[in-house]
């Protein structure tokens, strides 16, 4: 029988998923990996990926997820569909709330604030609860784009790398889809008809990752392998693994 696109484009996916985790040795045998669920269309083909991986034996893994809701943001994810989602791929779902102060002045963004205390809530959850290895669904898009911003506006030459063994904790992020093309994931989320976020942000806003994502867009119009030329770059000046 034929595949369908859905199934072609999903063994693309997953033979590029396969490589990062080679590349970059990702996984160890024993590894207990919490992935950050966010609902979108990334930590969702980030889950079904690595849902496929815990089948296989050698190295053994174990693999639960956890979705932070932020209680003083409207920003919200169909909960409902994401303990189905997970069900549906025999993955552990936990769902924890956490928020931050919105009424005291701070020279911080709210967007930055929310993102902080997201990433404070997940990295507790994983320490409370036994885990080595946090997974987040950044593709190479995301990597490369902040690798322009860091540029750009920081005058540095880094990005957030494929795997990072944090310094005051024992627990390490690895970005398993980060050789994935964002356009790749959107169509095979569409594909799969992936459910999104019952409502979006309502401090999203025009930001300098946006503007880098258009600049970057038309410069791969002039240069279709510009992107595997930024990846080399940062391979080269050894940004992906810290």
């Amino acid at each position: 029988m034929p595949k369908t696109p859905e199934q072609i484009l999903y063994h693309t996916l997953y033979k590029r998923f396969q490589k990062a985790l080679t590349d970059f040795s990702m996984l160890s045998d024993g590894d207990r990996i919490l992935i950050g669920l966010s609902g979108g269309k990334d930590s969702l083909c980030l889950l079904e990926m690595l849902a496929q991986r815990q089948r296989i034996y050698k190295p053994r893994i174990e693999v639960e997820a956890v979705h932070v809701r932020m209680a003083n943001v409207s920003y919200e994810s169909d909960t409902s569909y994401l303990e189905s989602f997970a069900k549906e791929h025999g993955v552990k779902l936990h769902i924890v709330q956490t928020a931050f102060d919105d009424t005291t002045p701070s020279d911080k963004p709210v967007c930055f604030l929310c993102s902080w205390h997201r990433r404070k809530a997940l990295f507790r959850f994983a320490q409370e609860n036994g885990f080595n290895k946090i997974a987040l669904g950044h593709h190479q898009d995301d990597i490369i784009h902040t690798a322009m911003l860091n540029t750009f506006f920081q005058g540095s030459f880094s990005t957030m790398p494929a795997v990072k063994q944090m310094d005051k904790m024992p627990v390490t992020i690895i970005r398993p889809l980060c050789l994935e093309h964002e356009r790749d994931i959107a169509q095979y989320a569409q594909l799969s008809q992936y459910v999104k976020q019952k409502k979006a942000c309502p401090h999203e806003r025009n930001t300098n990752r946006t503007q880098m994502r258009r600049i970057f867009e038309e410069i791969e119009k002039t240069n279709p392998e510009a992107r595997y030329s930024v990846w080399h770059a940062l391979q080269k000046g050894g940004k992906l693994v810290e």
